[in-house]
């Protein structure tokens, strides 16, 4: 039996008080990321050095005692590991050689995928030998879910409401469909390859799932990740998975009935009640704090949590954000944060 309460709670144990972590928990709000951020120069020299990479991962760890660590990382690491050109530019974000016919989908290299994260498989390494030093503290690998990703790829840059991406998914839905396949292929070995390393625990990040129509959402989010997370659950039954289909609404509740998942997480704008009363009650939920109420901190944020345990008590649950920390948090709202939530 795990003895992790993040575990349990992924195992369907309703763990009291609830165990915690939050998206992008290592970043640039901690100034003990910026100063090793500075050493790597740019950021995927961060990810792929695996002394540096491993040391932020463990940075809020060490800072707060979470009981998860999730890989310091990006979902765009798995094209620039298929051979996509990839930089990501001071005041744009990432930028990438988009795959809008065959002859770049052709170019690019699954069979090497594995061997080319080989630096990101030695941060999982490394931080799963640094947890020792805090054994309570489970260690999340991850990936981007086809869909988002390919939104990335084909379009060639982040940002606005990846229209070129979209349209290509209407226009051509077969060639769609091939980049979509090959990326599901590179993700699984990718996340396998992550278990294999040390990974206790695995996510998938859909970001832009909630740019879809229903009928869009059920064809590029829920068919392609149902077939990854059976896949992962074939071959790796021992490791729970996690989906996180951002601004799904109330289609949370199909994504959480057809993925085989462990856990969904929720977005800001999920309404925790709704969730609990529409997603299987051994299924584990996870969310989902308004990043901006920890900016805030004070009663306000104090409320919001308060409330959101409220609606989560009595079935498995991890505490976390309704998307990613941003860099104006105050470290000490984070601090005061946990003090509440280990008080139940």
């Amino acid at each position: 039996m795990d003895t992790k309460p993040f575990l349990q709670a992924l195992a369907g144990e309703a763990v009291w008080p609830p165990p915690v972590w939050l998206m992008r928990q290592a970043g640039r709000y901690l100034p003990e990321y910026r100063r090793t951020r500075a050493i790597a120069g740019d950021f995927i020299a961060l990810c792929t050095t695996p002394e540096l990479a491993a040391e932020v991962t463990l940075q809020p760890i060490r800072r707060y005692g979470f009981d998860a660590a999730i890989l310091f990382s990006d979902i765009l690491m798995v094209p620039w590991a298929m051979g996509q050109g990839l930089r990501f530019a001071e005041g744009e974000g990432p930028l990438l050689e988009p795959v809008r016919d065959r002859a770049a989908l052709e170019a690019l290299d699954l069979p090497g995928v594995v061997d080319r994260a080989a630096p990101i498989l030695e941060t999982v390494r490394r931080v799963r030998a640094g947890l020792a030093m805090h054994p309570g503290t489970a260690l999340i690998g991850f990936a981007g879910s086809p869909w988002t990703v390919a939104c990335y790829m084909v379009e060639g840059r982040g940002g606005g409401e990846f229209a070129e991406a979209r349209r290509a998914a209407f226009r051509d839905p077969v060639f769609f469909a091939e980049v979509m396949e090959k990326l599901e292929a590179a993700t699984l070995a990718y996340l396998l390859a992550q278990a294999e390393a040390g990974a206790e625990a695995l996510m998938l990040f859909d970001s832009w799932a909630g740019l879809l129509s229903p009928s869009g959402f059920r064809r590029w989010v829920i068919e392609p990740t149902a077939r990854l997370a059976a896949a992962l659950r074939d071959l790796r039954p021992d490791v729970p998975l996690i989906g996180f289909p951002r601004l799904a609404g109330p289609l949370l509740a199909e994504y959480a009935a057809r993925v085989p998942v462990q856990a969904v997480a929720m977005d800001t704008g999920m309404d925790p009640a709704w969730a609990a009363a529409h997603v299987p009650p051994r299924m584990a939920l996870q969310g989902n704090l308004d990043p901006q109420a920890l900016v805030a901190g004070g009663p306000a944020m104090e409320q919001e949590v308060r409330a959101i345990l409220a609606a989560m008590k009595g079935r498995p649950f991890v505490f976390n954000l309704g998307h990613g920390i941003v860099p104006p948090t105050p470290p000490e709202h984070v601090a005061r944060l946990m003090e509440v939530l280990r008080a139940g």
